[in-house]
C-alpha cells in the first residue's frame, strides 16, 4: 500500500528528521528512526515511493507488474528485513545464467545450473573441450564467495578501515584480485575461453562504463558489490515485484509514526551544522520545516545544489539501457539443446564474450552506439508468476526484463526517440541471431494494439528519477572501507547534520536499503 499524496501543511513545524526522497533507502531510514522514536518526515517529489524499486502496469489495459526499473534483489541483509518486520520473500534462481553462441558453425550454449555441478561441469565441457574452465571457474567463484561471507557482514557495521577490511578478509591473494588491481588480471589469468571470461566480466560493467582493465579500478568496484550479496553473491526475485519490498518499507515506515508525504519536492535546504531548515513544494504551495537533522535519498549532486554548493565535476554518468517486455510465450532457442524455461529462468547473457564487451565499450567510448549491444536478460514470471494475472499466467505469458551495457548518457544527450529505437534494434539483433523464431513474433499487445516493449536510457532515468546522468549508483560506486574517524557509518557529508541515506553513500548502490541503516544509525548515534 502506497501512502497518500500529500495535502495541507504538515503535521509539525520541526522534526527530529526530515528524510528527502522515498526511494527504497530513504524508506529503510525513516523505519528505522521513527522505530527508534524519532519525530520523522519524509518527503518525495513523485506521486509514489519506491523510487527505482517499484512496480508498474507498464503496458496499457494488460494485467502485469514489472519491476520497472531495478529488478533482482542481493544485497538486501536479512538484519534489515527482521529488523523492520518486513513481510517481503524472495526466491532462489535454480539456474545461474545461460550463454548461447556459435561454435563450428553450430548452436551452443553454456548453462550454469546452481544446483548441480556434474550438469555444469559437462556443459563447460561440451563448450570448451576439456575440464579446466570448469575447475577454473570453481576456483574463482570458491575465493569470490569466501570473500563474500567475510565482507557482507561488515556491510551493516560501523566502517572498517582499508586496513581493518584488509584483515577481515585475511586472504592476500584475494584482496589483490578484488581490491588492488583491474578485475581483467585475474579474469585472463584464470580463464582461457573468451565466451567464459566475458561471462565473468560482466559482473564488473553493469550500470557501470568501464573495461577489463580500467586503472580507476571502478570496474573492480562495480563487480564486488555483484558478487558479495548475502555473503553468497546470489541474486533473488522479488515476489510480487520490487514494489513488494518498497510497499512493505513504506508500510513500516508509517507503523512506526514516521509521516510520508508524495508529491513534495525539496528545494532547498539550509544547516548550520546542529539545525536544518528544509524548504519543500506541494503543488502551488511552498512550505519550511525545521529539522535537527537531514538525511538524503537522492543523488550528493544533488544535496549538493539543494545547499547552494558548487556541484563539481564530472558529473555522474549511466551506462545502460533497460528495456521490459511482455511475452505471449518465451521463444525458441536456435540450441535446441535448451530449454527456453531453463536458459531464461536465470540470466541470459548475449553478446558479452570478452571480446565482444570490449569492442562495446571501444564504440561507445568512441560516441556511437555498440553495434552488437551487450545486455542481460531474465524472466521474472518464470520464478515469480504472480506478477502475472490469472488469465495471462494461464496463456502462458511471461515478462522479460533486459539491461543493455556500454550505453553511456552522452548517447543520449539529445534525449530523441530515433537514438533510443537505434540502442533497442542494437541489442535486440544480437538476441534474435540466436532464437529460432522473431522475438517480435513472440510480443504480446496493449489494449491499443501495440507491441508490448519499452525502454529506458540514462536520460529517461534523469528525466523520471532524478538520477543524474541517469547513474543508477547516483555516482561511482566506492569501496566498503574509509579511513576518516570522522565518518564511522559512510554516512557523513561536511555538515554533521546531514547524512547521505541513498546509493551515493559508502556502501552504496543496489537494491539493499544499507545505506539507509546506517545512515539511521549514524543519526541515531549522534
Amino acid at each position: 500500500m502506497q501512502p497518500d499524496p500529500a495535502a495541507g501543511p504538515p503535521a509539525r513545524a520541526s522534526y527530529d528528521a526530515v528524510v528527502i526522497g522515498g526511494g527504497h533507502n530513504a524508506l529503510v531510514a525513516a523505519a528505522y528512526l521513527a522505530r527508534a522514536g524519532r519525530s520523522v518526515l519524509l518527503l518525495e517529489r513523485l506521486d509514489r515511493t519506491g523510487g527505482a524499486a517499484v512496480s508498474a502496469q507498464a503496458f496499457p489495459g494488460v494485467a502485469a507488474r514489472l519491476s520497472q526499473y531495478s529488478y533482482l534483489v542481493s544485497l538486501l541483509p536479512k538484519k534489515i528485513v527482521a529488523d523492520l518486520g518486513l513481510r517481503f520473500e524472495v526466491r532462489r534462481r535454480r539456474i545461474s545464467s545461460y550463454t548461447p553462441t556459435v561454435r563450428a558453425g553450430r548452436p551452443t550454449g553454456l548453462l550454469v545450473d546452481a544446483g548441480d555441478d556434474a550438469r555444469t561441469a559437462a556443459a563447460f565441457r561440451e563448450l570448451t573441450g576439456s575440464e579446466r574452465e570448469f575447475k577454473a571457474w570453481q576456483a574463482f567463484y570458491g575465493m569470490t564467495r569466501q570473500v563474500a561471507g567475510r565482507v557482507f557482514p561488515t556491510l551493516t557495521e560501523p566502517l572498517p578501515s582499508r586496513d581493518g577490511l584488509r584483515d577481515r578478509v585475511a586472504d592476500r591473494d584475494a584482496w589483490e584480485t578484488l581490491f588492488e588491481r583491474p578485475i581483467g588480471e585475474a579474469v585472463e589469468r584464470h580463464f582461457s575461453d573468451d565466451l567464459v571470461r566475458g561471462i565473468v566480466l560482466t559482473d564488473a560493467l553493469i550500470g557501470t562504463f568501464s573495461h577489463a582493465h580500467d586503472p580507476s579500478l571502478r570496474q573492480n568496484r562495480c563487480f564486488l558489490y555483484h558478487v558479495i550479496g548475502g555473503g553468497t553473491g546470489d541474486w533473488d526475485v522479488p515476489v510480487g515485484g520490487m514494489g513488494a519490498l518498497t510497499g512493505a518499507l513504506a508500510d513500516a515506515a508509517r507503523a512506526g509514526g514516521a509521516e510520508l508525504r508524495t508529491g513534495c519536492e525539496v528545494t532547498a535546504v539550509a544547516t548550520d551544522g546542529t539545525d536544518a531548515e528544509v524548504t519543500f513544494r506541494s503543488g502551488d504551495t511552498e512550505h519550511t520545516v525545521g529539522a535537527r537533522q537531514v538525511l538524503c535519498g537522492a543523488a550528493p549532486r544533488v544535496l549538493a545544489g539543494l545547499l547552494g554548493e558548487e556541484l563539481g565535476d564530472p558529473a555522474p554518468e549511466g551506462a545502460q539501457l533497460k528495456v521490459n517486455m511482455l511475452l505471449r510465450r518465451l521463444p525458441r532457442l536456435r540450441d535446441g539443446a535448451v530449454d527456453p524455461r531453463e536458459a531464461f529462468a536465470g540470466t541470459f547473457h548475449i553478446a558479452e564474450s570478452y571480446r565482444q564487451l570490449e569492442a562495446a565499450y571501444r564504440e561507445a567510448s568512441e560516441g556511437r552506439l555498440p553495434s552488437a549491444g551487450p545486455s542481460e536478460i531474465y524472466c521474472h514470471s518464470l520464478t515469480d508468476p504472480s506478477i502475472l494475472g490469472p488469465e495471462l499466467a494461464a496463456q502462458g505469458y511471461h515478462t522479460l526484463t533486459l539491461f543493455g551495457l556500454h550505453q553511456p548518457a552522452r548517447l543520449f544527450a539529445d534525449g530523441g526517440d530515433d537514438v533510443r529505437e537505434a540502442a533497442l534494434r542494437a541489442v535486440l539483433a544480437p538476441l534474435d541471431a540466436q532464437l529460432a523464431e522473431p522475438l517480435a513474433d513472440c510480443l504480446a499487445r496493449d489494449e491499443l494494439g501495440r507491441p508490448c516493449i519499452e525502454a529506458k536510457t540514462p536520460v529517461d532515468l534523469e528525466r523520471d528519477l532524478g538520477m543524474p546522468g541517469g547513474n543508477i549508483f547516483h555516482r561511482d560506486l566506492q569501496f566498503p572501507y574509509g579511513d576518516d574517524p570522522q565518518d564511522r557509518w559512510g554516512a557523513a557529508t561536511r555538515h554533521p547534520n546531514v547524512l547521505l541515506c541513498g546509493a551515493g553513500a559508502i556502501r552504496g548502490g543496489g537494491v539493499s536499503g544499507i545505506p539507509g541503516h546506517n545512515a539511521a544509525m549514524a543519526a541515531l548515534g549522534r
